[in-house]
């Protein structure tokens, strides 16, 4: 029997990877693919009970497959590793697009690409900006990072769109991509601190960087806890702000995205957006000083997003019933 919570990753990978991966039925896989959903979240979890019933075990299924490529790139602890196993992660996601996966999430997960007809680029999309984390650890411009997030965010808002029976026109996924670039940049200035000691990665631009000397100083200062010199503090506000401005031109790029989803699919992606800009909220609250510590939302903000979230699809479920 597979467990029912969630093993640390690499005993996951130990059992579940390419060196030993043993064959079970689409029930346990789905089962796994539960308990990964359930056990692992930052802000929000990905199966609140705004999810309709019916699409739980899919939103379970896409969940999966994006924790298992994301800890493959971030906790391996050796990036020569990560690459490896992501090369074996795409094997495996083309082994399910083909009709014979192996792997307990690409099994669940093949019944949720034919149920939805699903495409396999965003999946392989993902899985090539986990990659490039194992080799591109600093960005000279802001576009670069805008590109990355073409990448490492984007599909997933397309699969949500896909997942809820959206349309998937032009003006609806650039819409998503706004509101998901705009969540992965929230994430990156919100964890300013920790990818540079952690991950030794930086996802500011250089090109807002002050002065040649400004990466020594902020990995000096996030590790130490306060600026190592009297200007430092306020040079990194200044960066940061810069960044979170350019970031809410991203939110409100995809502010139409909500008027054009069914009353039952507005809450879910309003609950991620809202979290995001609170988020960004937090950062502009704490004046920018992510260099030194990251914000995070408190329970009773959760809990106020969420409820507003539920409240919102049920005054527009009941405004559905009498307007048919």
């Amino acid at each position: 029997m597979m467990s029912t919570t969630p093993l640390p990753v690499r005993e996951q990978v130990l059992q579940w990877g390419p060196e030993a991966m043993a064959t079970v039925g689409e029930d346990e896989a789905m089962a796994y693919c539960r308990t990964l959903a359930g056990g692992h979240y930052e802000n929000f979890s990905v199966m609140t009970s705004l999810v309709p019933v019916r699409l739980r075990d899919d939103f379970a299924a896409v969940y999966s497959f994006c924790r298992w490529a994301d800890d493959l790139g971030d906790e391996m602890d050796n990036r020569a590793e990560s690459a490896r196993l992501l090369d074996w992660w795409r094997d495996e996601l083309r082994k399910c697009f083909s009709g014979e996966p192996e792997h307990p999430v690409m099994i669940a997960l093949a019944r949720t690409v034919r149920n939805h007809e699903l495409p396999i680029t965003p999946f392989l999309d993902l899985i090539d900006a986990f990659s490039q984390d194992q080799h591109v650890t600093r960005y000279e411009t802001w576009d670069e990072v805008i590109d990355y997030c073409t990448r490492s965010a984007n599909p997933v808002g397309r699969l949500v769109l896909m997942l809820l029976g959206e349309p998937r026109d032009a003006s609806c996924l650039a819409a998503s991509d706004a509101i998901c670039t705009a969540l992965q940049l929230t994430n990156h200035w919100q964890d300013v601190c920790r990818d540079i000691l952690d991950r030794d990665r930086i996802y500011i631009p250089r090109e807002f960087m002050p002065g040649e000397d400004f990466e020594e100083r902020l990995r000096a200062s996030s590790l130490q806890g306060w600026a190592v010199d009297g200007t430092f503090l306020e040079e990194s506000r200044v960066v940061i702000r810069r960044c979170v401005e350019r970031t809410w031109d991203y939110y409100e790029q995809g502010e139409p995205l909500l008027g054009r989803l069914q009353p039952t699919s507005r809450p879910i992606v309003r609950l991620f957006r809202d979290g995001g800009m609170h988020v960004l909220k937090l950062i502009e609250s704490w004046d920018c000083e992510t260099v030194l510590h990251r914000p995070r939302l408190g329970g009773a903000r959760k809990f106020l997003l969420f409820s507003r979230a539920w409240l919102g699809s049920r005054l527009a479920g009941t405004r559905s019933e009498h307007s048919s």
